[in-house]
């Protein structure tokens, strides 16, 4: 049985939860929450293996709620539950120590998988949350990670050139160019040279000459 812990400020929502949980059999709602320091009070009293957590509550929020939570019981897993789907909140909540970050027009059954994902240690992931995580890792990836080849290449892919264009000014084969290229997507976490040049452009791999 995993015993579940609901943090949310609309009591539609909250009834809405529990009778989707009890329902489905395996679930055990211990407790819900109108607000985060609700929640996290709640936490302390019952134990729960997960916590379902919205991000906008009045007072302490899902965020800061969820800070406090992991800080003081490290082995709680919560989940955010929401309806924000923009990366910055995303990544807050990931940062201040959610495993999981689903959003609220999911399918009962998705939701219910997740909670499930979360209990045994995984990290349940709505797939523009995925997306953000994946974009943000990329972006983190320090230019040092670059040899000094492959940082002039990517400067002069990033100024427009060609191939061709690249090797002739560095004086190197164009299928060298080719390689260091392959070399650079891989390392920096892109797919094409647009992502390259704009991650060039964010880290200021730019204005290399030889």
């Amino acid at each position: 049985m995993i015993r579940v812990l609901l943090a949310d400020d609309h009591d539609v929502v909250r009834r809405g939860l529990t009778a989707l949980l009890d329902g489905a059999g395996g679930f055990s709602v211990v407790g819900a929450a109108a607000d985060g320091e609700e929640a996290i009070a709640l936490a302390a009293e019952h134990d729960p293996d997960v916590v379902l957590m919205d991000l906008s509550m009045p007072g302490v929020d899902g965020i800061e709620a969820t800070r406090r939570l992991v800080g003081e019981r490290p082995d709680i897993r919560v989940v955010v539950l929401t309806s924000f789907s923009d990366r910055e909140r995303i990544l807050d909540a990931i940062d201040a120590g959610a495993v999981g970050y689903l959003l609220k027009d999911a399918e009962p059954d998705e939701l219910l998988r997740g909670i499930e994902a979360a209990a045994r240690g995984e990290s349940p992931l709505a797939p523009k949350a995925a997306r953000a995580v994946l974009s943000a890792r990329a972006e983190a990836r320090p230019a040092a990670e670059l040899t000094a080849r492959e940082q002039e290449v990517l400067a002069l892919l990033a100024e427009g050139m060609a191939n061709k264009q690249i090797a002739r000014r560095l004086g190197i084969a164009e299928k060298t160019v080719k390689a260091h290229l392959t070399s650079v997507f891989q390392r920096i976490g892109v797919t094409d040279r647009t992502q390259a040049a704009l991650w060039a452009q964010r880290n200021g791999v730019t204005g290399t000459r030889s």
